[in-house]
């Protein structure tokens, strides 16, 4: 059991008419919603993070889907189960650190419970599309060019640093407090006047070239060595490592030079039976990408 066959199998009952991007774009409404769960010991632990940074990355995680649909966070909702253990004074904290991830949206409300042992974190962001180019992982086309922003992998650096007890704060932050590009969001929704794709690489690098290039139906060839990244970073921290949180795009090539603080990393061309290729590495299914499975 994987997230993606579970994924097909909720689509096979319900429909996939808001089911594929990680925000749900709900037109009549003039809105997006994105819902993520952070579960102990599954996506973190208490021994490694203040409830302060806990409570930033809950809603870090979730602005960052909105920032990736195109829209401008707005509200946010918070459900927090916790064991007996817990007290007001990590309500207090998580609460602080949450309150300074919120990129301009609001907290309105959500739901406090009780649970045997574990923490366990749900948000649920909406966000406004007024005025907005609202993207999607179906968008990219042939000839359009692939555009990132900020170092990816540095995250995987910072969570080896957590699990071999060494304290590089640097990289340790990159993962605990993801710092998210919302300048850079805001400037592709509202300069794009095509349809555009983009998503972020919360699962890493290559699992976003990839669903894109899969939803897409085209094929997105990427030079390793043009990926923003620390020398230290390996291959696998780099396309697999995941949780960095930044924005990866497939924009028409005619809007380069208004994106020429970002990196130009690939280009989409046509299908022809290898979805992703970088610098000779090629995946053909999403099976063969080495990302997380939360099962």
């Amino acid at each position: 059991m994987n997230e993606i066959e579970l994924i097909d199998t909720i689509k096979n009952i319900i429909g996939t008419e808001f089911i594929g991007d990680d925000c749900a774009y709900l037109k009549d409404l003039g809105i997006v919603i994105t819902q993520d769960s952070l579960v102990e010991n599954i996506h973190f632990k208490r021994d490694w993070c203040t409830p302060y940074q806990l409570g930033y990355k809950s809603i870090a995680v979730n602005i960052s889907d909105i920032l990736a649909s195109g829209a401008e966070p707005k509200y946010i909702t918070i459900a927090l189960s916790l064991p007996k253990s817990v007290g007001s004074n990590f309500v207090e904290e998580f609460y602080k650190g949450a309150s300074s991830a919120l990129n301009g949206a609001k907290i309105v409300g959500g739901d406090i419970t009780g649970s045997d042992k574990d923490i366990i974190v749900s948000v649920t962001a909406i966000g406004s599309t007024k005025g907005r180019n609202i993207s999607s992982r179906a968008n990219a086309k042939e000839g359009y060019i692939v555009i990132t922003k900020g170092n990816h992998g540095s995250s995987a650096l910072g969570l080896n640093e957590l699990i071999n007890n060494r304290n590089n704060s640097e990289l340790i932050k990159e993962h605990l407090e993801p710092k998210l590009d919302i300048n850079f969001a805001n400037r592709l929704a509202t300069s794009i006047i095509e349809n555009f794709a983009m998503m972020d690489s919360s699962d890493g690098l290559a699992d976003a070239l990839f669903k894109i290039a899969e939803a897409s139906n085209v094929k997105i060839i990427s030079d390793y060595n043009k990926i923003p990244h620390l020398d230290i970073a390996s291959y696998e921290q780099v396309m697999f490592g995941g949780e960095d949180y930044k924005l990866v795009a497939a924009i028409p090539e005619k809007y380069k030079d208004l994106f020429s603080d970002a990196s130009i990393i690939g280009k989409v061309v046509k299908y022809d039976g290898t979805r992703l290729d970088v610098s000779g590495h090629k995946y053909s299914t999403i099976s063969e990408l080495n990302t997380f499975n939360h099962f």
